[in-house]
C-alpha cells in the first residue's frame, strides 16, 4: 500500500478546520499534514512541503478561495476539493471554481445527527483520495487507494430491485442515461454542447451535493442546444430535454405508455452516493430496456459499472468513456472489467457516434 494521502485544509473557521480535520484523520489512508486560516497563509505552509491534496473553502479573509485556486491551477497545479456554504451566492462560485479546475466539490459536513456525520464522512475521504487521483498538469494518477475501513455500502436493491428477466419494450421512444463523478462537470458540459436539438431525452446523475446541482443544471442550459433543467419528482423527459438528478436525492426512470417521467426520491447512500448512476441505470434496464442508452463517465470507484451490465443485458445501447479523456478512469474501467460496455470512447466522439448510430 502507497503513502498516505496529505491534505492541507484551508478555511477561516477554526471549528471547521478542526472538524474537517478530524473527519480526514479518522481514515487511515489520509494524513492532515496542517491547516491554514486564508490562502495566504496556505501558501506559505505549501512552499514548504507540497500536499496532494487541498481542501479549500470559497469565501475567506484577504484572499478569497476563487482567486487563490485560479493561482494554483496557473503556477503550480495541486488538486483541490472546494468545500462550500450552500447559499446561492456560493453554490454559483463553487460552480466557476470547477471550471477552474478544481477537481471535486461538497457542501460542507453536517454534524447534527450520528446517521449525516457518518456520510460527511465518506463522501469527504471519498473526494479526497478521487482529487488524489485526478489527471493535473505535472501530476501523475496514483492508483486507487486500497481501504480496509468499512462503511456501510448499499446496492442498488436497497431503492430498487433488480428484475429477474428484462421484457421486451413495445415502445419506440428512445432514451439516454448518462452517469459520472470526478471529472464529470467538465465531461458533460462538453457532451451536451455537441447535440442538437432534437436528441432523445436525457437523464444524467453526477455525483454532487444537494444545492450545487441545481446551479450546475442552470449554467448548462444557458450553453447548450437542449432545454436542461435540475429534476423534481414526476417531471417528464422528452425530446430536446435534459434532467439532472438533484443533489443528495436519487433518481429513477419511469415509463406510462410512451411517456418517460422521473421519480426523486429519498434513501440510503448507494454505491457511497446519493444520487447513484447505477439506480438510475436499473430503472432505465427496467423501463426502457432496448430503447435506451447509457453513457458511463468519468469517476472514482464503481458506481454505474453494474448498472451499465443490466442495461446491457436488456438490450440497451452501452458506452464507457475511455481513459485518455477521462479525468479519473474508476468508474469506466470497471464497468469495461464487467463487459458492461458494447462500446469505448473518448467524450468528444460520443455527440457524432450517438447522433449517427441511436437516433
Amino acid at each position: 500500500m502507497g503513502k498516505n494521502i496529505r491534505v492541507l485544509v484551508v478555511d477561516d473557521s477554526a471549528v471547521v478546520r478542526q472538524s474537517l480535520s478530524s473527519i480526514l484523520e479518522s481514515d487511515p489512508h489520509i494524513e492532515v499534514m496542517g491547516t491554514a486560516a486564508d490562502p495566504l497563509i496556505a501558501v506559505k505552509k505549501i512552499m514548504k512541503e507540497v500536499p496532494d491534496v487541498i481542501t479549500l473553502d470559497i469565501e475567506m479573509p484577504r484572499m478569497d478561495g476563487l482567486t487563490f485556486l485560479r493561482k494554483i491551477m496557473s503556477q503550480h497545479p495541486i488538486p483541490v476539493v472546494v468545500i462550500s456554504s450552500l447559499t446561492t451566492e456560493g453554490t454559483e462560485t463553487a460552480m466557476k471554481a470547477l471550471e477552474y479546475g478544481a477537481s471535486e466539490i461538497i457542501g460542507k459536513p453536517a454534524m447534527n445527527a450520528a446517521q449525516f456525520i457518518n456520510e460527511s464522512k465518506i463522501l469527504l475521504c471519498d473526494a479526497v483520495k478521487a482529487a488524489s487521483q485526478a489527471k493535473l498538469t505535472r501530476l501523475k494518477i496514483s492508483n486507487t487507494p486500497h481501504v480496509d475501513w468499512v462503511a456501510p455500502k448499499f446496492s442498488a436493491d436497497v431503492i430498487l430491485q433488480k428484475s429477474g428477466s428484462y421484457k421486451k419494450i413495445i415502445s419506440t421512444e428512445k432514451i439516454i442515461v448518462v452517469g459520472a463523478s470526478t471529472g464529470g462537470t467538465e465531461a458533460i458540459r462538453q457532451f451536451l454542447k455537441t447535440l442538437p436539438a432534437k436528441m432523445p431525452g436525457i437523464a444524467i446523475v453526477q455525483h454532487m451535493p444537494e444545492g450545487f446541482t441545481r446551479s450546475f443544471a442552470n449554467s448548462l442550459n444557458k450553453i447548450c442546444n437542449l432545454e436542461v433543467k435540475e429534476a423534481e419528482n414526476g417531471d417528464k423527459l422528452y425530446q430536446g430535454r435534459v434532467l439532472i438528478a438533484p443533489g443528495n436525492y436519487h433518481m429513477l426512470l419511469k415509463r406510462t405508455g410512451k411517456e418517460y417521467t422521473v421519480e426523486v426520491r429519498e434513501g440510503p447512500l448507494v454505491n457511497r452516493h446519493r444520487p447513484s448512476v447505477d439506480v438510475l441505470f436499473r430503472s432505465a434496464a427496467r423501463y426502457a430496456g432496448q430503447n435506451a442508452m447509457g453513457i458511463l463517465m468519468t469517476g472514482m470507484g464503481n458506481d454505474g459499472a453494474k448498472g451499465l451490465l443490466e442495461m446491457k443485458e436488456s438490450g440497451a445501447a452501452t458506452i464507457a468513456q475511455d481513459e485518455a479523456s477521462s479525468v479519473v478512469f474508476g468508474m469506466p474501467r470497471e464497468a469495461i472489467k464487467l463487459g458492461a460496455a458494447k462500446d469505448i470512447m473518448g467524450i468528444n466522439e460520443m455527440g457524432h457516434f450517438i447522433v449517427e448510430n441511436f437516433i
